[in-house]
């Protein structure tokens, strides 16, 4: 089994396919004024102030004891890149948030950040502890110091961080109702936990909804309707990717990977409809042909990468430009166009 040292390093860890640590431009945050969206803002605060959730994540007659020395290595492996993953990802925005706080002068965006800030060191903190149960705990504190952060204009912190709280309800809600279905495939209690779980995601992607009604540049501008494009393809194609490389996770929850992403697609679409002008068409004859080329370059990648040398290089190159291809594949079929409701906020439907 890996240990302490070997999951900090994976979260550490910058590739393509990792999550990342993000800044922005704080004080431009910092300047938003939401009175164009008031009435749903203060609806949604005043949610996020109730705190739902504030018993949720704890350990209870529920949790199941794990064998983990029992489970399949293969299937230990997987899991624990996965939940190391997620970890990761809810600590980015806990960094992330925290830091607008901390910054921070504009009393709405501060009280926001702060919510949000709150929900996720729940979040990072209850996988942590499903870690340390393996052995295999993330040093959280090491890795604020010890992760590379990568800036991003406030608009596409937005773009990028709505995306992925509403991608991250699509998952969760589909594998809670598809275990709710065939409990026999539930292989660690935390599973039982994603209910209540997603529908945080849900609403700080609400929050971001909102932020980027404050503004209708944002989502109506030719500029930008190109850079939420990117996004849409961006986060999709990453997502395939990676759990396309989960193979015998996705087998033990007695999931098929394709319908598993195309129906978190689906979701995440039509959830985004509430803000984003474009839709991916992701029943169009080219979408899962690219996106099989994509996946199969990143592994034509990895492997090279593996290989070094001289003919490591060149494979590693080339196996790079098909990948750049089949991104622009993707990005280039033709998108749906549509027109966002006036009233932006959803309440979970899945």
């Amino acid at each position: 089994m890996a240990d302490a040292f070997d999951t900090t390093a994976m979260a550490t860890e910058t590739t393509l396919l990792n999550p990342r640590f993000y800044t922005t431009d704080f004080d431009e945050m910092d300047r938003i004024d939401v009175t164009p969206v008031r009435a749903e803002w203060d609806k949604l605060i005043a949610q996020m102030k109730s705190d739902p959730n504030r018993g949720h994540f704890k350990k209870n007659a529920d949790w199941d004891t794990v064998d983990w020395q029992g489970m399949d290595p293969a299937l230990r492996a997987e899991f624990i890149d996965f939940l190391v993953s997620s970890c990761t990802a809810e600590f980015s925005g806990c960094v992330l948030y925290k830091e607008m706080k901390r910054r921070g002068t504009n009393a709405d965006i501060c009280e926001l950040f702060n919510y949000m800030a709150r929900d996720e060191a729940r979040h990072a903190g209850f996988i942590n502890d499903a870690l340390r149960e393996a052995g295999v705990a993330v040093n959280l504190g090491f890795l604020t110091k010890a992760k590379k952060y990568t800036y991003f204009r406030p608009k596409f912190i937005y773009y990028a961080t709505y995306l992925s709280e509403k991608i991250g309800y699509a998952r969760y809600i589909t594998i809670y109702r598809h275990l709710e279905a065939h409990p026999e495939q539930r292989f660690h209690p935390i599973f039982k936990w994603f209910r209540e779980w997603c529908n945080d995601e849900f609403s700080h992607g609400e929050a971001f909804a909102l932020l980027m009604r404050t503004d209708p540049k944002l989502t109506q501008s030719f500029a930008n309707k190109l850079w939420i494009r990117f996004f849409l393809t961006a986060v999709y194609s990453t997502m395939w990717v990676r759990d396309h490389a989960r193979v015998d996770f996705h087998n033990a929850l007695g999931v098929d990977i394709d319908w598993y992403d195309q129906e978190v697609f689906r979701k995440t679409s039509i959830i985004a409809r509430q803000v984003f002008p474009v839709e991916l068409d992701i029943d169009h004859p080219r979408w899962l042909p690219g996106l099989r080329r994509m996946d199969q370059a990143m592994r034509d990648m990895d492997a090279a990468k593996r290989k070094g040398g001289i003919g490591g290089w060149i494979g590693h190159k080339t196996a790079t430009l098909r990948a750049a291809l089949a991104f622009a594949g993707l990005y280039l079929i033709p998108v749906k166009h549509m027109t966002p409701p006036a009233d932006v906020r959803l309440e979970p439907s899945f």
